[in-house]
């Protein structure tokens, strides 16, 4: 069975649209919806304990169906879509879109960002840095949400308005999964940026309040061993249960022929 293609550079996985395209082709494709003046645009990260989630979550998996672009953060991806025949070989981690996005921008004046989620300490500590590392990108405003499942009305319209009161070509959103995803989703239409890009961990490790593992890690596929290490209690569920679900249910793709519809 060869693996189901939306177009040249997609894959059909349990269902999901996920891009075959490399870090630096998935950076130049949102670098052109921003110079293009796209409007509410956003990626998603998939990997298997995300749609593992989204299997009992209907909001979370439309969220991610109805992303611009999905982009494979997770070896078991990789795994999967080889298991299917495909041609992803190498992870885009939600860090990968961050920089490499960061470096593009900064290289012309005039592109602006806004920083949604964290705390006030490590979004002064974002804002500081971005100056230092990306002199050329205007930060124009941070905004740290309630920590709580879901926002009531007043505070969610609070969000959209202190973003939408400075316009920023950017919106990256650090509230975890699934909350960020079905948040973009949700409020996509209001909010007045061309890209919205849900990053998660990515605030903690640019701030260096959480460190990656090593490059050696990543680069293996095994950048989730010292995070389970770490964090036993909170990285079981990921690594010990949601993973071989779904390496379960791209087996039965592959060998029952099951037929993932978009």
């Amino acid at each position: 069975m060869n693996i189901d293609r939306t177009d040249d550079h997609a894959e059909n996985i349990l269902g999901y649209s996920i891009t075959t395209k490399d870090k630096d082709e998935c950076v130049h494709e949102i670098v052109n919806w921003i110079e293009n003046g796209s409007k509410g645009k956003y990626f998603v990260c998939a990997n298997p304990h995300s749609l593992e989630v989204a299997k009992t979550d209907q909001v979370f998996a439309e969220a991610i169906k109805n992303a611009d672009l999905i982009i494979p953060d997770g070896v078991g991806i990789l795994i999967g879509s080889g298991l299917l025949g495909g041609g992803i070989r190498k992870r885009v981690t939600g860090s990968d879109i961050f920089w490499g996005l960061s470096r593009a921008l900064n290289r012309t004046n005039g592109f602006s960002v806004f920083f949604l989620g964290s705390t006030e300490e490590n979004l002064a500590k974002i804002e500081d840095k971005m100056r230092y590392d990306f002199p050329n990108i205007n930060v124009l405003g941070t905004y740290s949400p309630p920590f709580k499942a879901e926002f009531s009305d007043e505070e969610n319209f609070l969000i959209i308005e202190a973003v939408n009161r400075v316009k920023p070509d950017i919106l990256w959103v650090g509230m975890t999964a699934p909350k960020q995803e079905k948040w973009i989703c949700k409020n996509k239409n209001k909010l007045d940026v061309k890209l919205i890009g849900p990053v998660g961990a990515v605030f903690d490790f640019y701030t260096g309040n959480v460190k990656r593992s090593s490059p050696i890690y990543q680069n293996t596929g095994l950048e989730w061993l010292p995070r389970f290490l770490r964090e036993p209690r909170r990285m079981w569920r990921r690594n010990l249960v949601s993973n071989p679900k779904f390496l379960l249910r791209i087996i039965g793709q592959r060998f029952n022929n099951q037929q993932y519809q978009f």
